[in-house]
Formats: C-alpha cells, sequence, structure tokens
C-alpha cells in the first residue's frame, strides 16, 4: 500500500488566501447588489509598461521564425536577463553577484517554498511572527516544523520571533540559536522595515551561530527612506550566510506573468558543499526555465524606458499606501507601515478579532482585507491592507471606513 508525506496532515486548515476568497465569493453570491473592494490579496492591477509590452511582442514575433525561435531554456535562465539583473539590482549598489549565482524562476513563491529541499530536516528554522504563509507553511510539508500545537497556534520545532507593537514589528535575535533563519525586508504582512546597521547585525548573528538566513527582497522597489538595504548583500559577509529572493512581481506587475529569481552565492558553504551548486542540481532537474518571452519582458524592465514606467507604478500604489495610512489614521485607527512598503497593518478596534473585523468591514463596508491572525498568532488584533487596487476604490474604500462607527 502506498503511503502519503503525513506532513501534510500537519498543515492547518487551507491557504490563508484561499480561504479569504471562499468567504468573499460566498458574501458576493449572497449580496448580488453589493460592490465590494478588494484591499486583500497583494495582486497588482495595473497594466504592464509599455515597454514591457513592447519587449513581448518582439519576443513572440522571434517565436514564428525558424532562425530566431527559442526552445528550453538554459538551466539558470538567459544570460541576458541574468547580466541585466547582475548589474541593475546589485553591482549599482555596491553588491558583486555574478551572474552564474543568479537563478532565474517563475517567482518568488515558488523558489521560498523550494528552497528547502537543498536543507537537512533536523534544522531548526527561525520565522517572524506575523509572516508570509509559504515560509512556515512549506517547512511544515518538509518536515522540520514539529507537531502543530492548537494551544498556542504555533509548531514544536519552529523558533517563532515575535514581532510586536512593542518591539516595532522588527524581530528580536532569538534565545535558541536557528540553523535558518527567514526574513522579508520591506517586510509582508505588517510593512516595517529595518536600517541597513540593524539588517548587518542579522548577517553577523548568522554568520556567528553558524545559520543561513533566507531573505525575501521582493518589496524592495518600494523602499522611499534612506539608509535601508535594497538587497542583503549590501551587508557585508552576506554572501556567506545568505540566500536572497527576488520577483518581478510587485516592482513590474507580473504576477500574471510569473517570473523571479534567486541568488545563492558561490562563497555560501556548509563545511565544503557549495549551497549554490545543490541549488543548481535541485533547479536543472525540477525545473524547465521561464518562457523565452517572459524573460525577454523581464530584461526590458531594465531598460531605460523600463525603468521609468515601473517606478511610475510603483509611486502610483505608493500613492495608494499614503491615502490608506493617512485616512485610518484621520479615522482613528492605529496605523504602520505604508511609508516603504505597499502593505498597511492596521490595529482592529476594541477587542475585536482580526477575523472580526474581517467580517465586519466585508459586511458593513464592502471592504476586503486580510486578518493578521492569518499570518501567525502575533498578528491577532492586526489587519492588513494592500495599495495595489486602483487608486479610485482605494480612496472610496477608506471613505466608507471612515463613515463606520466603532
Amino acid at each position: 500500500m502506498f503511503q502519503i508525506n503525513e506532513n501534510y496532515l500537519k498543515l492547518q486548515g487551507s491557504y490563508l488566501f484561499s480561504t479569504i476568497a471562499k468567504k468573499v465569493k460566498a458574501y458576493a453570491e449572497n449580496n448580488p447588489d453589493k460592490e465590494l473592494i478588494r484591499l486583500g490579496i497583494g495582486d497588482v492591477t495595473l497594466p504592464l509598461a509599455p515597454a514591457v509590452i513592447k519587449a513581448l511582442h518582439s519576443a513572440v514575433d522571434e517565436m514564428a521564425v525558424r532562425e530566431t525561435f527559442r526552445g528550453y531554456a538554459p538551466d539558470l535562465g538567459y544570460e541576458f536577463l541574468r547580466s541585466a539583473i547582475a548589474q541593475n539590482d546589485f553591482a549599482r549598489r555596491g553588491a558583486k553577484i555574478g551572474i552564474d549565482e543568479i537563478f532565474i524562476s517563475d517567482g518568488a513563491k515558488s523558489d521560498s517554498g523550494n528552497i528547502g529541499e537543498i536543507f537537512g530536516r533536523e534544522n531548526r528554522v527561525a520565522i517572524c511572527d506575523p509572516v508570509y504563509p509559504v515560509y512556515l507553511d512549506s517547512n511544515v510539508m518538509d518536515g522540520r516544523a514539529g507537531e502543530y500545537l492548537p494551544e498556542s497556534g504555533r509548531y514544536s520545532r519552529v523558533i517563532y520571533m515575535p514581532c510586536t507593537e512593542e518591539n516595532d514589528f522588527l524581530p528580536r535575535f532569538p534565545e535558541e540559536a536557528p540553523d535558518m533563519i527567514y526574513l522579508c525586508f520591506p517586510n509582508n504582512p505588517t510593512g516595517m522595515t529595518i536600517p541597513k546597521t540593524e539588517l548587518q547585525k542579522w548577517v553577523d548573528y548568522a554568520l556567528s551561530v553558524g545559520a543561513v538566513i533566507i531573505y525575501d527582497a521582493a518589496y524592495e522597489a518600494y523602499i522611499t527612506e534612506e539608509g535601508i538595504a535594497h538587497t542583503i548583500y549590501e551587508c557585508e559577509g552576506a554572501d556567506r550566510c545568505a540566500i536572497e529572493l527576488r520577483s518581478f512581481s510587485k516592482n513590474a506587475g507580473f504576477t500574471g506573468t510569473r517570473l523571479g529569481y534567486t541568488v545563492v552565492p558561490k562563497n555560501l558553504k556548509c563545511g565544503d558543499v557549495s549551497l549554490n551548486a545543490l541549488w543548481a542540481r535541485r533547479h536543472g532537474t525540477k525545473f524547465n526555465g521561464a518562457a523565452y518571452i517572459i524573460q525577454r519582458a523581464g530584461e526590458a524592465v531594465y531598460s531605460e524606458e523600463g525603468q521609468r514606467e515601473t517606478a511610475e507604478q510603483v509611486a502610483y500604489y505608493m500613492r495608494n499606501a499614503a491615502c490608506i495610512r493617512e485616512g485610518l489614521e484621520e479615522a482613528g485607527y492605529t496605523v504602520y507601515g505604508g511609508v516603504n512598503a505597499p502593505y498597511i497593518w492596521l490595529k482592529t478596534p476594541g477587542k475585536m478579532t482580526s477575523w472580526e473585523f474581517f467580517d465586519y468591514l466585508l459586511e458593513n463596508a464592502n471592504v476586503v482585507g486580510t486578518p493578521g491572525s492569518g499570518f501567525g498568532p502575533s498578528g491577532e488584533h492586526f489587519f492588513r491592507m494592500t495599495a495595489f487596487g486602483t487608486y479610485e476604490n482605494t480612496k472610496a474604500a477608506i471613505e466608507r471606513i471612515k463613515k463606520l462607527s466603532i
């Protein structure tokens, strides 16, 4: 008789955003006259930049001609894209990353879920709480999380780093030394970030305890303040302890186009074993590469026109973030984030739980957000809103919330 991976049975409920989608669908079906405004899932709404569309059309035309047709992509991705990434995302920020340390993929979500395959099951994992659910769930699936403890809402072998109002929603070094540390800055869901000087301390800590940092920099394009690292490789020694995950989804609107990459430096080793070599082996075995036309679109993001056009899109979403933040503050809410990230993290009013507030907004304002408790126990009594809607809908949603009596 075949057996299943029983670690999947330890997962709690369905994926957070699937649960939200089901609740919203049920409400919409029962209330067809209500116009819902969705500020929950972080999906972009602006169309792809003209430079990207131009590149897509050109690449499609190439695929129609025998001489320029492309089949399977190289394992690491096309060199034209990896070279553009190395120069624009790293070299210009003083970080030396080789093109053979960059692995093109179909997105940061896939890579954040898959990266654990090159690490042993006995590793102790440290995650922020609240946290992007994929970091935790993928380690549950891989067998590192231990048993679920209903009384605390946590797993027995996971090292939780609470991010609360008391510590400005920023993690502190755990008392128990971890083997793997997940960090995301600017942070999803809280929208907070840390100065480069503080990130350097995490690099130094990881090196001192022999841990690897899995660093998600998917929202670096939204950084507006000085002194914040756009890549962990701006920190000295990070090439010996950190893997960085990147996405084109939020900086260039590729949520429906799918493109990302992971950086695994050659200096990152476990004893004499190169993690770059391990990831290359895994990547070549299990992934056939992002489509040629999509990689050409990614290259166009780094063109002069692409940089200008995508920067305008980021500015559009950050205008939404300011609208949400300022509007909620005017309404009397306690609000965080929205300055260096497209996420606003607000405290639920009174003693409402996160899901109670979700239902309250849905039913009384017809606005959809994300319950903070869905990101972890420390997210209880908080609520996330995204700036990825249209400006008109964002403004309308905040006006509706202002009218509520809470």
